[in-house]
C-alpha cells in the first residue's frame, strides 16, 4: 500500500467526493416523475405496512430509510433478503408494500424473493441503478436510482449510489409526510426519548413551580418585602397581584438594578410603583419549547404562568427550561 505524504490531497479528495455526491443527488431531480407519483401512491393506499429489503450497503440505508418512513407516519420496518428465504418472509402479507433496494437490480437474495412477494400479492417497488435488471423489470413501478459514477476512485465501495438511494428515500418519506397532514405532535408520539421529545411533548404545567413556590406579593407590600419574596423563592422575579389575586405586574432583578438608580426607599416604596405592568404570561398548557420561545424574542429570563381568568398558578424560568432539557 503506497502513501502520501501530501496534506492538501486530504482537502483534494475529501471535496472531490461531495462534489460527484452533490452529482449523484442533483441528478434524482428529473427522476422525480410520473414513477414516483405512482410509487407513492401506492404506499398512501398501503393498509398493513412497508416493507425494506435490501444486501449490504443497500441494506444498511434500507434501515434507515424504514425508520425514516416508520418514524413519519408511514408503519414501515426492514426485513434482511437472506433471512426471508428462510422464514421471516412470513413477516410479508399481502396488504404490505415492498421496496426491494439492489444497486445492480440483480442481488441474489433479492431477486430470489421477488417471485413469492409477488405471489402473497404485495405490490413491489424497486430501487435500482439498472433499469432493464430483472428487480426493476418485476417491479409494479421502478424508481432510478443510478449514478455516473461512485465517489471511490476505484469504482468498488458503494458511496455516491448510496447516497442517492437515501436522498429518494427521504424524498418518499417527506412526500408521504406532507401528504397525511403528519404534524409536530404526531411526531412528538413516536419520539417520546431523548432531547426531541422533551421538546415536543413537555408541557409548561409539567415543570413549572406551583402553589406556595410560586413568587407573589399584594399590589401594597413595600419594595423590601418583595425581594424577601424572591430570594426566598429562589426565580429572580415575584408576581404583583391585585385584591382578587389577579396578576397586575412583575418585578425582575432587572427591574431592581433599574430601581437602585433611582435612589427609591426600599422599605416605604410600594412595590407597585416600580413593577412591570401587563407582564407576559403564558398558559400552563403551552408547549414548553414555546415558552423559552417566548423569553427569547422578548429577552426576558422568567415567565409568570396564569389561568383563563388571569390568576397566577405557576411560574418558571430559563434555569427550569435548561434542567428539563428544552434548551
Amino acid at each position: 500500500m503506497n502513501t502520501r505524504q501530501d496534506g492538501d490531497e486530504f482537502i483534494q479528495s475529501g471535496r472531490r467526493v461531495i462534489e460527484i455526491e452533490t452529482a449523484a443527488t442533483h441528478a434524482l431531480l428529473a427522476r422525480i416523475d410520473k414513477n414516483f407519483q405512482n410509487a407513492c401512491e401506492i404506499l398512501m393506499q398501503c393498509k398493513g405496512r412497508v416493507i425494506i429489503t435490501g444486501m449490504g450497503k443497500s441494506g444498511h440505508i434500507g434501515n434507515k430509510i424504514a425508520a425514516t418512513l416508520a418514524s413519519t407516519g408511514t408503519p414501515s420496518f426492514f426485513v434482511h433478503p437472506g433471512e426471508a428465504s428462510h422464514g421471516d418472509l412470513g413477516m410479508i402479507t399481502g396488504e404490505d408494500v415492498v421496496i426491494a433496494i439492489s444497486n445492480s437490480g440483480k442481488t441474489e437474495e433479492i431477486v430470489n424473493i421477488v417471485p413469492l412477494i409477488k405471489r402473497k400479492g404485495a405490490p413491489l417497488i424497486s430501487m435500482a441503478g439498472d433499469n432493464q435488471s430483472p428487480l426493476a423489470t418485476q417491479a409494479d413501478v421502478h424508481l432510478d436510482i443510478s449514478v455516473k459514477e461512485e465517489a471511490c476512485p476505484l469504482g468498488l465501495a458503494p458511496t455516491a449510489s448510496t447516497t442517492a438511494t437515501l436522498v429518494m428515500g427521504d424524498a418518499i418519506a417527506v412526500a408521504l409526510l406532507e401528504a397525511r397532514g403528519f404534524t409536530a405532535d404526531d411526531f412528538a408520539l413516536s419520539h417520546p426519548g431523548g432531547s426531541l421529545g422533551r421538546r415536543l411533548l413537555l408541557l409548561v404545567e409539567n415543570i413549572m413551580h406551583s402553589g406556595d413556590k410560586i413568587p407573589l406579593v399584594a399590589k401594597a407590600v413595600t419594595i423590601s418585602d418583595a425581594l424577601l419574596e424572591m430570594s426566598s423563592k429562589g426565580l429572580g422575579m415575584t408576581g404583583i397581584v391585585d385584591h382578587n389575586n389577579k396578576l397586575i405586574g412583575v418585578f425582575t432583578d432587572g427591574d431592581l438594578r433599574r430601581m437602585l438608580d433611582q435612589g427609591l426607599n426600599t422599605k416605604t416604596t410600594s412595590i407597585e410603583k416600580v413593577m412591570t405592568a401587563n407582564p407576559k404570561t403564558i398558559s400552563p398548557h403551552i408547549l414548553a419549547v414555546e415558552a423559552l420561545n417566548m423569553m427569547d424574542k422578548s429577552k426576558i429570563t422568567a415567565l409568570m404562568v396564569v389561568d383563563k381568568s388571569g390568576t397566577p398558578i405557576g411560574a418558571l424560568n430559563m434555569h427550569d427550561l435548561l434542567r428539563a432539557g428544552v434548551m
